[in-house]
């Protein structure tokens, strides 16, 4: 005590380091970086790769294939699902949860293996794999820049590229994705009659410009005045230069055919892979990535200062440049429910201790909260933590915690000053009498939040932050409470408690609280064999509700976010211009039912459409985009909105099957319903696919039940005729070449121009084609003299193309998915419906077999986990508890208060119609180590009491009376704190208001429990033992004292 006595009098250095660390809190709220979601790195690598002009099992078979074999050298890898469609090579992998350097090492494996297999085994027409990690930075873009213009001309395209490159220069972006964005190109495009009656093949044509299309360094030459660089001009981006090459057919010596001859030589761009439009008008869709740890706010910001400054310039070109779509929207709106929720949960804290404590005191506590929230954003910006809703979230449930261990001390200082002892006395015998109950009770609620930092999976990530604000928020209020609150009150001496009228009330009501509990007390032990079985009985009650479905499972509410998707899904065969065509109809659709001043911006996008997970690409894709303003008091909800518009706008007509797809806030998720079928027959996977989305139909409550299968276009598929090149002089593999040369074209050579990589494409002119085998009757000049056509060296055959195809772990597989109407069914019960009917049809499809995924991945993986961390939680507290009352019966006796929290969260959630979630059961969780609190205050001081001479009866009687202020208080204060987000006084949050409100529902009923149940028990069970036997209380008579005994 001699330490405490030293700290408690030197009042200087205490004012000193509370002022600094409030300072130090201050400044480092100030600077740490804002956004929505913690900073998390979810595990997920993903390996893009392009195939010019590849079908999909082309794809499949020359780049998936191989990259996924390499994979299977890298460990710790838990799934890989890969996707192969015409040009492109998707694979994603997930790895396990494990530590971050071991992940970095894994990551250096895959790459290594990744490059390893591309060198070998890719084709040479592949462009390198692209390896990006997944975090919650580029998983979703930060802002969304859209330039539009007139039309889609040179000066849209030019304005776009100079803007990308200015916005990846911006401080914090990582990288920008342009989208309807076409490179510049210089297009030869040769007439095959033209080019065969001169006895020349494109394939002369394409090796000719790739010789002399170059620059040539031929090196240094000594000469006597000096020394001087030879090189060789031959790249050229001008196409009038380019246009003056002549060719010389082979076998004729004297004979040239100039270029402009046989082609034409123009300045283009490559075939565009999406486009981007609003409102009718072109443009340029700029998706812009963050660096981890950017502040959001400040970023876009940056981006919207640029964006005004660059308007000024693009004004008088018809240009316009706008923000389509940011984060700062839902980014301050949900740092703004928190943080009004804090404000107002701080000021209800504030009142709790100002109506049993008098607005001195109250101010010291409240003081005392502002030093621990303080210290705790210190420490949290010193780690690396951004500022974002889950801190904040911790910072709401340790708000009300953080004043607990300050209340009980200054409720026993405050006790002690009343009947007239000094300041500095009444401090020193406080923090001997309560200071280690108040260790113990805050050592359980960390051990209760402790085990919850290792939740597996997504969701752990995600929540890890809460537990870890809430260990040091109470870390911090520890050393306020020992040190600076008894300072304090000492420095004020008999000033700290008011002589006021105010304080004279509030002294004879607190009197008169403990008079009437007491007596209530002693009703409830003269008749425990009543009131312990209705206890008993309500929590029975509670169980039953949720096995009988009373309570509504709901694993993932989220808040919505104000953005939702149009997906626009064409046939097959569908070209790019019709599939814009179409998705610009439907955009007129979606205007008309969108009210004046309801949207913020609408987007539509042909080649590309974004999902939960990943981008997809392709023609036959279409999307709008529809980004709505902040919701204001009588606006239309989301699903009001779209529910609204979503009759009208599926029946569109044209081709196209149109379905919305709604984002939300928090750990990324799949659909309700998603089911991955796998066989390697491909007849038995589509027939199986089609059984389970007509099952998954029938479920009620499902629908947007879709599969990720798509037919693809049809496919004229070419052999080469060995003997007929042969018999022609024509290698095979030239035949081959001229096919692509005669369809595609072939980029043969590249060059820079004004900073901006331009492509040399050698490709045969446009042409109307009516007959897809028209394209084989172009003529080819034969070595010898005399022409063919393609059609003459080939076999031909049609036929119908794959147009996606899926891989899990290593198999083919069609995933069906489907969202489910939570007032209806949940998640659990709509995929266990769908897994029994499965089985009774399972006979059909042998060589077929079912992976449920989705929201079910996380669920199960979070689950499992429940259990064992919430057994953890409780062996700490009986740890704690055994160390600090020396007993192995006691904690249990004060564990009892752990059955009584979770009746509480029944009630609450069966009164309130909230489903039970998985943030409800983290709540739970976090309630054991809280709920035990006052059971803890009040058995220790009853133990005080049966130490000093008393039986367990009158220990148990006076310990309640004693402790009943400062338990209505703590519970009080973690409430009020809590009570604004819980039930949404200053704005709702579905992700968080569930915790708070779980923790809401359950410490109330629990502390009224609580104080009632726990001396009956402890007088049960603690009292001595007598000659005689044992005879319990109740069948005594006299065996409670009559009220007037301790009533005074």
């Amino acid at each position: 005590m001699r330490f405490v006595r030293a700290l408690i009098t030197n009042h200087p250095l205490a004012n000193i380091a509370f002022v600094v660390v409030i300072l130090m809190g201050l400044i480092s709220y100030s600077r740490m970086p804002r956004e929505q979601d913690p900073e998390i790195n979810f595990n997920w690598v993903n390996i893009a790769t392009v195939l010019p002009g590849a079908s999909a099992e082309d794809v499949e078979k020359r780049v998936t294939n191989p990259l996924e074999d390499s994979i299977r050298n890298v460990q710790d890898v838990k799934f890989v699902l890969s996707s192969s469609r015409e040009s492109a090579s998707n694979i994603l992998v997930r790895f396990r949860d494990i530590p971050v350097r071991v992940f970095d090492k894994r990551i250096n494996d895959l790459r290594r293996e990744i490059q390893n297999k591309a060198n070998a085994e890719l084709p040479v027409e592949a462009l390198d794999p692209e390896i990006l990690e997944i975090t919650t930075s580029n998983g979703f873009p930060t802002a969304m820049v859209m330039l539009t213009g007139q039309a889609d001309d040179e000066p849209l395209r030019a304005a776009a590229r100079s803007i990308k490159e200015d916005l990846e220069r911006i401080a914090g972006v990582d990288q920008v994705l342009a989208l309807g964005f076409q490179e510049p190109e210089l297009l030869v495009e040769f007439n095959p009659p033209a080019l065969a009656a001169r006895g020349l093949t494109a394939s002369d044509l394409a090796e000719g410009l790739r010789l002399w299309f170059r620059d040539v360094f031929a090196g240094k030459v000594k000469t006597a005045s000096g020394e001087w660089l030879v090189r060789v001009s031959g790249a050229t981006p001008d196409p009038d230069v380019l246009a003056g090459f002549t060719l010389q057919p082979p076998g004729a010596a004297g004979a040239r055919a100039p270029l402009d001859a046989v082609a034409k030589v123009r300045r283009g761009r490559d075939d565009p892979r999406q486009f981007a439009s609003t409102d009718g008008r072109p443009g340029v869709l700029l998706s812009v990535n963050k660096i981890g740890y950017t502040n959001t706010l400040e970023l876009v910001g940056r981006i919207r200062d640029y964006i005004e400054r660059k308007n000024a310039v693009l004004a008088g070109s018809g240009l316009k440049l706008t923000l389509s779509d940011d984060q700062t929207v839902m980014t301050r709106e949900a740092l703004g429910i928190m943080e009004s929720n804090a404000i107002l949960g701080l000021l209800l804290v504030l009142g709790t201790c100002w109506l049993f404590l008098g607005s001195r005191i109250s101010v010291l506590v409240s003081l005392g909260v502002v030093f621990s929230v303080a210290g705790a954003f210190a420490l949290l910006d010193a780690v690396g933590f951004t500022l974002n809703v889950s801190v904040l979230l911790g910072i709401v449930i340790v708000l009300g915690m953080l004043v607990d261990d300050a209340v009980v001390l200054v409720e026993a200082i405050y006790f002690r000053m009343e009947r007239g002892m000094t300041a500095f006395d009444a401090a020193l015998e406080a923090i001997e009498e309560v200071g280690w109950p108040v260790l113990a009770s805050v050592a359980t609620t960390i051990a209760a939040f402790l085990p919850l930092m290792l939740l597996p999976g997504i969701i752990g990530k995600f929540m890890f932050v809460i537990p870890f604000v809430v260990t040091v928020g109470l870390v911090v209020s520890l050393i306020e409470a020992f040190w600076m609150l008894p300072t304090h009150v000492v420095s004020l001496g008999t000033r700290a408690i008011s002589r006021s009228r105010t304080q004279a009330l509030r002294e004879k009501w607190t009197h008169l609280l403990r008079v009437k509990y007491t007596r209530m007390l002693i009703h409830g032990m003269r008749y425990a064999a009543v009131y312990l079985p209705i206890s008993f009985i309500l929590f029975l009650g509670a169980a039953a509700a949720l096995g009988m479905g009373l309570v509504k499972f709901q694993f993932f509410a989220f808040d919505p976010i104000r953005l939702y998707y149009v997906n626009v899904d064409m046939p097959p065969d569908a070209p790019l211009d019709e599939t814009l065509r179409q998705t610009l109809a439907v955009e007129q659709r979606v205007r008309a039912h969108l009210k004046e001043g309801e949207a913020r911006s609408v987007t539509s996008l042909a080649g590309i459409k974004f999902t939960e997970t990943e981008p997809v690409y392709g023609d036959r894709y279409g999307q709008i985009a529809v980004s709505l303003n902040p919701a204001a008091p009588g606006s239309r909800g989301l699903d009001e909105l779209i529910e609204e518009m979503r009759g009208p706008v599926i029946q569109t007509p044209g081709r196209s099957t149109i379905s919305f797809l709604k984002l939300s806030g928090g750990p990324p998720t799949a659909k309700p319903i998603s089911v991955k079928v796998r066989a390697d027959d491909r007849a038995e996977l589509r027939a199986a696919a089609d059984a389970v989305k007509a099952i998954a139909a029938k479920i009620p409550g499902a629908r947007d039940v879709v599969d990720n299968d798509t037919p693809g276009r049809d496919e004229l598929s070419l052999r080469v005729d060995v003997n007929a090149a042969r018999n022609a002089g024509l290698d095979p593999g030239l035949v081959a070449r001229l096919v692509r040369l005669h369809v595609e074209g072939e980029v043969v050579a590249d060059l820079r121009d004004r900073g901006e990589k331009v492509e040399l494409r050698v490709r045969a002119a446009p042409r109307a084609v009516t007959r897809i085998q028209d394209v084989l009757d172009d003529p080819i000049a034969l070595p010898g003299g005399g022409t063919t056509t393609l059609g003459a060296l080939l076999l031909v055959e049609e036929r119908k193309s794959l147009g996606l195809i899926r891989h899990w772990n290593l198999r083919r597989a069609i995933t069906v998915e489907a969202d489910l109407d939570k007032e209806q069914t949940d998640t659990l019960a709509a995929n266990n419906q769908l897994r029994a009917e499965w089985e009774k049809i399972r006979e059909r499809y042998p060589a077929t077999d079912l992976d449920f995924s989705g929201e079910l991945d996380d669920i199960n993986e979070s689950l499992e986990a429940m259990g064992p961390l919430f057994l953890l939680g409780v062996g700490l507290i009986y740890l704690i508890l055994a160390a600090q009352f020396r007993s192995y019966f006691q904690p249990l006796l004060i564990l009892v208060t752990v059955p009584l929290a979770f009746t509480g969260v029944t009630l609450g959630l069966l009164v309130s119609g909230n489903p039970l979630s998985l943030y409800t059961l983290y709540g739970v969780i976090a309630l054991t180590g809280i709920a035990v609190n006052s059971a803890i205050v009040l058995i220790d001081a009853a133990n005080t009491r049966r130490a000093a001479g008393m039986s367990t009866l009158h220990a148990a009687l006076y310990a309640a009376r004693r402790r009943i202020i400062a338990i209505l208080m703590t519970t009080g204060t973690t409430i009020a704190g809590l009570f604004s987000l819980a039930f949404g006084l200053a704005g709702k949050s579905l992700l968080w208001g569930p915790v708070a409100a779980s923790i809401v529902w359950g410490l109330a009923f629990s502390t009224v429990l609580t104080l009632f149940v726990i001396p009956v028990l402890y007088r049960l069970f603690m009292r001595q033992r007598r000659p005689g036997g044992r005879r319990w209380p109740w069948r005594r008579k006299h065996a409670v004292p009559p009220p007037t005994a301790i009533s005074g």
